[in-house]
């Protein structure tokens, strides 16, 4: 539309300003830019002045939303420094930024206010058939993301997993987000301890091949909950053919959407604890086609609505046993592996759309004569929120690393994956506390207007809660870490790899030798401690590993692109988390450069 604006038919007379706006706004929408029509950047209005995209022809919704019509991916020049300076190149991801900040955004939204999925358990004929009756417009979006954007296919085709935890940060919407994660853990545990028969099932989850599937994870149980070893459903091998019965599997995601689940269920004797349970996929139909498992109902929740959760249960339900039935909790906190780090990509990008909803709000929001952003409070606001969002990210992206490097792995696990673990714990942990805090900022940063349902930031600050609970809340994720420490010595590699880290360090050396002391500083006091300090004091030591690691992982990237500016923000990260004390005061050029994402230097594709 707006190409046709200046067209032929249009030439007689020179565009007017109102269509330069149009068109510079569209290209800036999209990723584009015209060296013809566009002032080159370093001209380009401070951020006090921003240009208006008001004119752009789009949907009602763009007059409740900042972040809403813009490219999440063209504009987020942090996160293309990040990828770079691990893959050496930026993946194509501008189609995917452009559906996440229009099509999706909008939808997401409107899926929490109006389009709940609702439990159809009767058929007009009186048949059983537990379904979630699904909002239409988010099931388009699910097949687009599935098939066009191909995000759960890369790991299998490529072997890649930063492009697919990539794709993951950009959708943000967690309740979207679970439902492709819970599908991608379906297909991860088929390819990786799938038989034949279930191989056959991948190209469907990884949207190759119609009709799409769906998968499921139902580890939890209503009596212990993160406790997998209290766990009840029971697994029998009758005839050469497994059935799964018991009730219930009560934070099951997916419930009434999935074709296929991985179950945990305990195979022989009780008494033996997570080591006794056994991974198993379960189709929706048994092979004489009638239903496999019951929904007993879907359940009321304060976000993540985008996914249906609900209760189901088991009554001889046909089963197909994955790998080694001994090896089943192993390959159960595997799998955990790639939902907690799809969780910290929740977090993280919940924390992103948040911010920029209050990054573009104080550009045109007037307060005591002047915008929001050019009082000093509000850019120490967006300051320490950026500085938290790019720790978290580069500290994610090492543990995305990680896992990348050891995800083919099989019990018995090497060092590799055991550290992976390490930094998945720790990952979790800080990028769910960060995203509470960002997006409770930036409510406040929008006043009144922040508290109220009909705008978005209110849902972003509702979806960031459940990023600590997900997964394991963090009393779970100290615990782990400290098994992987004691018993696995997962801390030998992350010290090897700090040092590893340390030795291409150019730029940053007095900040990198802070956060290496202070890593350092913690496994060692973590050593002195009993049994029972090590747990008193175990989220702290999880969040002190966490802030000196980002740091760590900050300088990296900033020597190996190199990239000033996230060495700047490294120096900033270690002096709020690491040292605790105040910045020194930054000039407004310093604080621009860290707050204007959009106007960060730009990130040559490939290196």
């Amino acid at each position: 539309m707006v190409t046709r604006l200046t067209a032929a038919g249009h030439g007689a007379h020179p565009p007017t300003s109102l269509e330069r706006s149009v068109v510079r706004c569209d290209r800036a929408i999209r990723g584009r830019t015209d060296p013809a029509t566009d002032p080159p950047f370093d001209s380009r209005p401070p951020l006090t002045r921003p240009t208006p995209c008001e004119a752009v022809p789009d949907s009602p919704y763009r007059h409740l939303s900042h972040a809403y019509g813009r490219n999440h991916f063209t504009l987020d020049r942090p996160f293309q420094a990040i990828l770079r300076s691990h893959l050496g190149t930026v993946p194509d991801l501008a189609r995917l930024g452009e559906f996440a900040g229009k099509d999706l955004y909008e939808v997401a939204d409107y899926v929490d206010k109006f389009g709940h999925p609702e439990h159809i358990m009767w058929s007009v004929d009186g048949e059983r058939v537990d379904r979630a009756w699904m909002a239409p417009s988010e099931m388009r979006a699910l097949e687009w993301l599935l098939k066009e954007g191909g995000v759960n296919r890369g790991p299998y085709r490529r072997g890649d997993w930063f492009e697919h935890f990539a794709s993951l940060y950009l959708i943000a919407d967690p309740g979207i987000g679970c439902i492709l994660t819970v599908t991608n853990q379906t297909a991860y545990a088929i390819h990786k301890y799938g038989d034949a028969s279930a191989q056959e099932l991948l190209p469907s989850l990884i949207g190759e091949e119609d009709p799409i599937r769906y998968g499921a994870t139902w580890f939890t149980e209503i009596q212990g909950g993160s406790d997998l070893g209290a766990n009840r459903v029971h697994a029998d091998l009758r005839e050469g053919r497994w059935t799964i019965d018991g009730d219930t599997k009560y934070f099951a995601s997916n419930a009434g959407l999935a074709h296929l689940a991985l179950v945990t269920a305990r195979v022989g004797p009780d008494g033996r604890g997570a080591k006794g349970l056994g991974l198993f996929l379960v189709p929706e139909h048994d092979r004489e086609g009638r239903r496999n498992f019951l929904v007993r109902r879907l359940k009321k929740k304060s976000g993540t609505v985008g996914v249906p959760t609900g209760e189901v249960e088991f009554h001889g339900a046909h089963a197909l046993l994955l790998g080694d039935v001994e090896q089943g909790i192993y390959y159960t906190l595997e799998n955990l592996m790639v939902s907690r780090l799809a969780n910290s990509m929740a977090a993280l990008g919940i924390a992103r759309k948040a911010y920029l909803e209050a990054y573009y709000y104080t550009q045109t929001r007037t307060a005591f004569g002047r915008r929001l952003i050019e009082h000093p409070l509000v850019r120490r606001d967006l300051l320490d929120l950026e500085i938290a969002i790019e720790g978290a990210l580069a500290l994610a992206f090492l543990a995305v690393e990680g896992f990348q490097k050891s995800w083919r792995e099989t019990p018995p696990y090497g060092p590799g994956y055991h550290y992976a673990r390490l930094l998945t714990h720790i990952t979790k942990n800080v990028t769910a506390d960060m995203s509470a805090y960002v997006t409770k900022t930036a409510m406040e940063l929008h006043g009144g207007l922040g508290f109220l349902r009909e705008f978005p930031i209110e849902r972003w600050h509702r979806e960031a809660l459940i990023t600590p609970i997900w997964e394991g809340p963090s009393n779970i994720q100290a615990l782990d870490l400290l098994e992987v420490i004691a018993k696995k010595r997962a801390d030998r590699v992350l010290l090897e790899e700090i040092e590893r880290i340390g030795a291409g360090i150019r730029t940053g050396p007095a900040t990198f030798a802070l956060a290496r002391a202070r890593i350092e500083g913690a496994l060692n006091t973590l050593a002195s401690y009993s049994e029972g300090e090590a747990q008193f004091f175990g989220k702290d030591v999880l969040n002190d590993l966490g802030h000196a690691i980002a740091v760590v992982a900050l300088l990296r990237a900033s020597n190996s692109l190199p990239s000033p500016r996230l060495g700047r923000v490294a120096t900033l990260y270690a002096r709020k988390y690491l040292e605790g004390t105040r910045y020194d005061l930054p000039t407004t050029e310093e604080i621009d450069e860290v707050i204007g994402i959009d106007r960060a230097p730009a990130v040559d594709p490939v290196a």
